[in-house]
């Protein structure tokens, strides 16, 4: 079996499709390609969904594989799915000249759910029939036809889902993958009858329960009010913001632009792609530890007007013991701001090897002693001064404290909670701490080449100190993850914390977290938010107050505008390789998103 790279993948037909240009008269061609896109649409049925095995649900127990038997769109089809879900790929044109696909199948074995792609003449192939019906007495098979209808009497004596359309184009290939997944509902019924069993009227209804993935006009805004986003961005990178930029826009639940710009760094040897993988810094805060304690709060084992020292024995002698957690999610505990604990270690405290006495690792070549945060750094963080309780000062201890809350109530590590109960069932599968024990350093957007702490570039291990000393898993920093699964988690907290039909949150627990929760500040619970101070224009000068999300140290941001129906993802490594102050002083976030909000009212018009 053949697995082609995922990064490769995504980055493919569907990024040049779908995503805007700098080119004039984008409206007009993004006019003609809604149309297309709706006439493929219009020409799908969704057939044999007794048991409503479409639109997939349940991803956590998935083992997704797409098998590659030689359709002709096969590229667009699998970047769509991969928009979902970790759908690996199986090349079984490398058995074409076999007998039967026995080999193939056996390859298949570590996997439960299968999707096939056909047109209508491989479907008249029995071999082709033969292995579909042999997969499905053990395996979740899924398969979309493609072309004349009369292929469908192939299918007579099998019951698995079928999506069929009667084109094969790229339109047709990238809307069945969304309406396997739900990112479009399948409307359509057989207008005509194709064999005994497909007669008139037959086709299941579903609605939509993920991101769909088409074209600006698709939501009302008009494809050359983004062009200034493209301009934005060129000029800061041409100005050294950051070697690299990405923007993903979704509005009414479809995603309208998503293009990525520059390169990993300066040496502009590797362009930036849709599917790398960002250093998420402070976004951690709302994408990891903050859903870990809504959801404790929901089952009623977490209580934010409960202090610290209920929670963390180690903190009933310190001066944390009386503070009230929901103190800490609002940045009013009174802690210091930060500890420097890069500046603290010595010699004799690292090592460039790894062994039992130096076990864990910082970055490459760089490997901490045994025990030094729980050891030196935890005690500092406990023992540090009370100074300004009850007012907002920003305070990355917090997050040490909520992470180490959430891990005794789950007993669990916060990055394995939260890739079982988030990341893993939502499908954001290039999401989570340590990336790189799973994914190379190409897809991995490298950020500050740091000669001061670590003496190496960092590439996969996160930028934040105390982050990497503690082992690259915190409260407060050491998420990695894309843009397009960012999306998804956002996009699931606008609809009131539902997504792929599955429920996370109630409507209560999002709206309480990121509402304004403090009398002192602008701040959610976790969540940062729109300011109050006009002079601020924060997050932009057009945000709606009902704004919510964070920005991260690296370049990053998030905002979530429930007014607009807006999800605005921006990455970036403005860290690499060193650190500038280019991209807060170029207004690059702010200024994408009113570029964003002024396209949006303007279609509401």
């Amino acid at each position: 079996m053949k697995k082609n790279n995922l990064k490769t993948l995504l980055t493919l037909c569907f990024a040049a499709i779908i995503t805007t240009t700098a080119c004039a008269q984008e409206h007009k061609k993004n006019q003609n390609r809604l149309k297309e896109i709706e006439n493929a649409i219009s020409n799908t049925v969704l057939l044999n969904n007794q048991d409503n095995i479409i639109p997939i649900k349940g991803l956590a127990q998935k083992r997704f594989v797409s098998v590659n038997l030689g359709y002709e769109n096969q590229v667009a089809f699998d970047s769509l799915l991969n928009k979902y879900a970790d759908v690996k790929l199986a090349d079984g044109r490398m058995y074409k000249d076999s007998t039967t696909y026995n080999d193939l199948e056996d390859n298949l074995k570590f996997y439960n759910t299968v999707v096939i792609a056909l047109n209508d003449k491989m479907a008249l192939n029995g071999k082709n029939i033969n292995f579909i019906s042999s997969l499905s007495k053990s395996k979740q098979v899924i398969v979309a036809l493609f072309g004349h209808g009369s292929s469908l009497a192939s299918f007579d004596n099998l019951s698995m889902p079928l999506i069929w359309t009667s084109s094969s184009n790229n339109e047709s290939a990238m809307v069945a993958p969304q309406i396997i997944f739900g990112g479009i509902g399948a409307s359509q019924t057989l207008t005509k009858a194709h064999s005994p069993k497909y007669t008139i009227g037959s086709g299941y209804k579903t609605t939509a329960t993920r991101l769909k993935y088409t074209v600006p006009e698709d939501a009302d805004v008009n494809s050359d009010d983004l062009k200034e986003i493209d301009n934005i961005i060129l000029d800061g990178i041409k100005q050294k913001a950051a070697p690299g930029m990405e923007v993903l826009v979704a509005k009414d639940g479809k995603v309208i632009y998503n293009k990525a710009f520059g390169y990993h760094t300066y040496a502009n040897t590797m362009p930036d792609k849709l599917s790398d993988i960002f250093d998420l810094a402070s976004v951690t805060k709302i994408t990891a530890t903050t859903p870990s304690v809504m959801r404790l709060v929901e089952q009623g084992k977490l209580n934010l007007d409960t202090n610290i020292g209920y929670y963390i024995a180690k903190a009933r002698n310190t001066p944390m013991n009386n503070i009230h957690v929901r103190e800490v999610m609002l940045h009013q505990a009174g802690f210091i701001p930060y500890i420097p604990f890069h500046n603290f270690v010595k010699e004799g405290d690292y090592s460039r090897d790894s062994s039992a006495a130096y076990p864990t690792k910082v970055a490459d070549n760089y490997y901490i002693k045994k025990g030094f945060f729980n050891d030196f750094m935890w005690p500092k963080m406990l023992n540090s001064p009370i100074k300004t309780r009850g007012s907002y000062v920003y305070s990355d201890i917090s997050m040490y404290v909520m992470q180490d809350i959430v891990e005794h109530l789950t007993q669990e590590p916060l990055d394995k909670y939260t890739q079982e109960n988030f990341y893993t069932p939502l499908g954001m599968y290039r999401t989570g701490f340590l990336p790189r024990n799973r994914f190379s350093k190409d897809e991995i957007i490298p950020t500050e080449d740091d000669q001061a702490f670590r003496k190496t570039l960092l590439e996969g291990y996160v930028h934040d100190q105390g982050a990497a000393l503690k082992g690259g898993v915190a409260g407060h920093a050491g998420l990695f993850g894309s843009a397009n699964d960012l999306a998804i988690y956002y996009q699931m907290l606008l609809n009131q914390g539902t997504y792929g039909g599955e429920q996370y949150f109630t409507p209560q627990t999002v709206q309480t977290f990121t509402s304004k929760q403090s009398n002192v500040s602008r701040r959610g619970l976790g969540f940062d938010r729109w300011d109050p101070d006009l002079t601020k224009k924060y997050p932009s000068e057009l945000a709606s107050p009902q704004t919510f999300g964070h920005t991260g140290y690296t370049g990053i941001g998030v905002w979530v505008d429930p007014a607009r129906n807006m999800v605005y993802i921006f990455l970036s490594n403005r860290v690499n390789p060193t650190v500038t102050e280019v991209l807060g002083r170029l207004n690059i976030r702010p200024r994408i998103e009113d570029v964003i909000n002024k396209a949006i009212d303007k279609g509401k018009k």
